[in-house]
């Protein structure tokens, strides 16, 4: 996550949402002349998460993602794996 931090715009905040246990590196430069934030959140509730499925229900929300045969799982892995996939990648039985 280090690295996403110059990638940040002004006023920019690098919300972290999930759990690791490698240090996030940044020099107080990188924070003080963009006035960025680095910012921990919980991923909230059962209860958000409903809220946030029946929104994405109400309004069309649809994942992009790429789908690949269970019998291609391989192929679908070594895409994923190579930074290469655009979209999340999702195997279909």
């Amino acid at each position: 996550m280090s690295e996403l931090i110059d990638g940040l715009g002004p006023n920019g905040t690098l919300m972290v949402i999930g759990v690791a246990f490698d240090p996030i590196e940044a020099a107080p430069v990188q924070l003080i002349s963009g006035s960025r934030r680095i910012q921990g959140w919980a991923a909230g509730t059962p209860a958000d998460s409903e809220d946030t499925l029946n929104f994405a229900e109400l309004t069309g929300v649809r994942p992009m993602i790429e789908t690949y045969p269970l019998e291609k799982a391989d192929e679908a892995y070594a895409r994923m794996m190579s930074g290469k996939a655009e979209f999340r990648v999702v195997l279909t039985m």
